[in-house]
């Protein structure tokens, strides 16, 4: 959970989903260089996600960059050695990196209600955590109705692409590999704290399994 008397919530991932092919390709050209701006440059001029239009490449691109760029070296070069399964997970975990928004709701809703053997997670549940914070979040007052959805709608979408979440609204409990398991527990708080799952935090003293 983040300190919520601090910066605003960035709000600009309406678009998109989890971008899983995505990170995937641009993690792997950011290994050549370490080099973010490099990365991002080689995207665009070589169209390598495929964007049918040049503003939408930049967009696709710049988002991507932005998530990955959350994520540690190591978690990068697994990104791209990884499974599918394994894939997927640390694109969650960037997502929840770039967007305390996205964080705080996996940390304080998705895994509260899985730890509490609340099985499903619907619209409800995402109106009343968007309520809550707009009492220290005023960004989150002036919200459009049709934004909330879009917002409500995208993140939906991200964990049914992460395996977190079925399109009927049931949780599904995310089996951890054991090389996620470990750079995610590094995190103090561990980053396992995004996640429906039983799995034991080790990482920090006053982090231990509900």
């Amino acid at each position: 959970m983040t300190d919520e008397t601090q910066s605003r919530y960035a709000l600009s991932f309406t678009s998109g989903g989890l971008l899983a092919r995505e990170g995937e390709i641009v993690a792997a050209i950011y290994l050549d260089s370490r080099d973010w701006q490099a990365t991002r440059a080689r995207v665009v001029d070589e169209n390598l996600l495929l964007a049918r239009t040049t503003s939408s490449l930049i967009r696709l691109a710049r988002e991507t960059v932005q998530r990955l760029a959350a994520l540690d070296d190591d978690e990068i070069e697994l990104l791209v050695a990884g499974s599918p399964t394994e894939q997927y997970h640390l694109m969650w975990t960037a997502a929840c990196r770039r967007y305390t928004l996205i964080g705080d709701f996996a940390e304080e809703v998705l895994r509260e209600r899985f730890l509490l053997m609340t099985p499903t997670l619907d619209a409800d549940d995402f109106d009343r955590f968007i309520t809550g914070k707009s009492l220290w979040h005023p960004e989150l007052d002036g919200l459009k109705p049709s934004t909330r959805q879009r917002l409500r709608q995208t993140l939906f979408q991200m964990l049914r692409e992460a395996g977190l979440r079925t399109d009927a609204g049931d949780i599904v409990p995310a089996v951890m590999s054991e090389r996620v398991t470990e750079v995610l527990d590094h995190r103090m708080p561990s980053d396992l704290r995004f996640f429906p799952t039983t799995t034991p935090f080790t990482s920090s003293g006053d982090q231990v399994q509900r």
